[in-house]
């Protein structure tokens, strides 16, 4: 397992060397790990990554080559409901007949359901159809199946089915200088260009030079402002969740957008647009930017570009409460149409492949907000994209 997870670091394009995986091995022939996944994480990180801007991707790496292993940290906040409720003791397997067989509440009902729920409920439950537990078929719970529930105390998701998630989730940034792959992901993005000289005069101007030079009979330097870019970009990045499964892709765009627009500013929202989105995923708790901020802030010539997969529940889009994550006062929908009118040159790129998108209802949701202008995530994607925004 400790060869591949070292190659696995070298294919992610960390540079790790033989010498530093022998260190490695070394420090845990002396138990210095002292048998704890939790210390071996912090003593293989400290072993084997010599930059910090390769934190994020040793954590990836990390989290895909010792998946499973059990840990004693305990990482969900579980509220007011008590930790031994949550308990994992059985996940709750179905066959496809019997998932049919179990109906969805409806959104109204299962909010209030989940509230009486909580007031009847005073000890723990497995399995059952009912009560808040674990490995059953109740609509509120952990590590069962319900086609509709709030998630609680789970880790991650299973069957992509609940509408509300009671946890705290941490996100990470994009990796602004992750190392892009083809290139032609540059020569794309640069189908969206608006040349201009703006700025000081710091470019010598030769063909002007030499006509001065010429009248004048003594050398007159002229000096011009550099050719950039005015083209204004305004990025939304979906992050978390589903979205972990296209990082890679999502940071070899990041990384070309902010070399080839030099006007370029991002935010992160989760699934859909609400109320409000943030700029550092570590404190996007406690430091976030109103989104009538950002209709107010940035003129109505700035592209606008989301990017995410757009895979959600529909109450997402189309209720007031429907936020896995929080309450939110309006729906959705209701925010994506007044970022569109405020920048009407808008695209999505979404990084599902396109032949995928037919099975998800909320794409299809979002494709009619945004008028059709859903793109993959692709060289011929983000080519297409840019000319539709370029028009």
């Amino acid at each position: 397992m400790l060869i591949n997870f070292f190659t696995s670091l070298r294919e992610a394009q960390i540079p790790v060397s033989l010498r530093e995986y022998l260190t490695l091995c070394e420090a845990l022939s002396r138990d210095l790990a002292d048998k704890s996944v939790e210390e071996f994480y912090f003593l293989a990180r400290s072993c084997l990554v010599k930059d910090e801007r390769n934190l994020d991707k040793f954590d990836r790496v990390f989290g895909q080559v010792f998946n499973g292993l059990e840990s004693g940290a305990d990482m969900v906040e579980k509220a007011e409901i008590p930790a031994e409720w949550l308990k994992q003791l059985a996940e709750k397997f179905l066959t496809e007949e019997e998932k049919k067989e179990i109906a969805a509440l409806g959104w109204d009902k299962l909010m209030e359901t989940l509230k009486k729920r909580l007031e009847e409920q005073n000890g723990r439950h497995q399995g059952g159809n009912k009560w808040i537990g674990t490995a059953g078929t109740s609509p509120f719970g952990a590590y069962g199946y319900n086609p509709e529930g709030v998630r609680i105390g789970q880790d991650g998701n299973r069957n992509f089915r609940a509408v509300k998630v009671w946890d705290k989730r941490e996100f990470k940034d994009l990796d602004g200088a992750e190392e892009l792959g083809p290139r032609n992901v540059k020569l794309a993005l640069r189908r969206l260009r608006k040349l201009a000289r703006t700025g000081a005069a710091d470019e010598l101007d030769l063909e002007s030079t030499i006509g001065a030079t010429a009248r004048q009979g003594y050398l007159d330097v002229k000096m011009r402002p550099e050719r950039r870019n005015a083209v204004k970009v305004l990025l939304l990045l979906d992050i978390g969740g589903s979205m972990d499964w296209h990082i890679q892709q999502v940071e070899e765009l990041f990384a070309a957008a902010r070399s080839e627009f030099k006007h370029l500013e991002h935010f992160y929202f989760h699934n859909c647009l609400y109320e409000s989105v943030w700029k550092d995923n570590r404190r996007r708790h406690s430091e976030r930017v109103a989104t009538w901020d950002l209709l107010h802030t940035f003129p109505h010539d700035y592209k606008l570009i989301f990017v995410g997969d757009a895979a959600m529940s529909p109450y997402e889009i189309v209720m007031a409460g429907g936020s896995v994550e929080h309450h939110n006062a309006e729906a959705g929908n209701v925010w994506l149409e007044r970022a569109l009118a405020c920048w009407p040159h808008a695209v999505w790129l979404n990084p599902t492949p396109e032949s995928h998108w037919a099975y998800t209802q909320s794409i299809g949701m979002v494709q009619r907000i945004i008028e059709n202008r859903m793109f993959p995530l692709t060289l011929e994607g983000i080519d297409a994209a840019m000319k539709e925004l370029a028009r």
